[in-house]
Formats: structure tokens, sequence, C-alpha cells
């Protein structure tokens, strides 16, 4: 269930209220009983959970070292490692 925010117009109270999408929204201050609005809100974050999915989006170093010995091939972060060796590439005649 989505959390909504209020705000007092009469003593500007803030707060939170847990409520279904269909409940009618709130329309009375809880502190002094004062007509209230609903704040529009950033709403909060979700994150995605399980194989595959990470939070900053990027894959485990032992998830990467796993694929490596199962393919056998160079990744991404291989090269990316060799690339910021300090040393230009030599180039080819």
């Amino acid at each position: 269930m989505p959390t909504y925010e209020y705000e007092c117009e009469k003593c500007h109270h803030l707060f939170e209220q847990v409520q279904k999408i269909t409940d009618e929204p709130v329309k009375v201050c809880p502190i002094c009983g004062g007509k209230v609005k609903r704040l529009i809100s950033g709403g909060g974050g979700f994150l995605f959970k399980g194989n595959g999915f990470y939070i900053t989006d990027h894959r485990s170093e032992s998830y990467k070292k796993r694929k490596k010995e199962e393919t056998g091939s160079i990744t991404k972060d291989d090269k990316k490692a060799k690339n910021h060796s300090g040393k230009e590439p030599a180039e080819k005649k």
C-alpha cells in the first residue's frame, strides 16, 4: 500500500498515512482538527532483488570471476584494467 504525505493548512503539521489507492484522502489534521492537503511526493524507490539485479546495477566480483571461468573469455572489466595500466597501447604496423 502506498504512503501518502499530508500537511495541515492550519498548524502546518506534516504526517504520513499508509492507505489503499481506493481509500478517501485524509481531510482532518490529527493534531488540531484543521483541513489538510495531500502533498505530491517523490515516492519510495524500489530495488530489484534476486539473480542478476543489483542496487548499483553492477555485477559482484564473484559473479565476474565465475562467468570468466565458465566462458574462458576476457570481460569488459579485464579490458578496462589493461587500458588503465598507465601505458598507451602499442600501435600495429
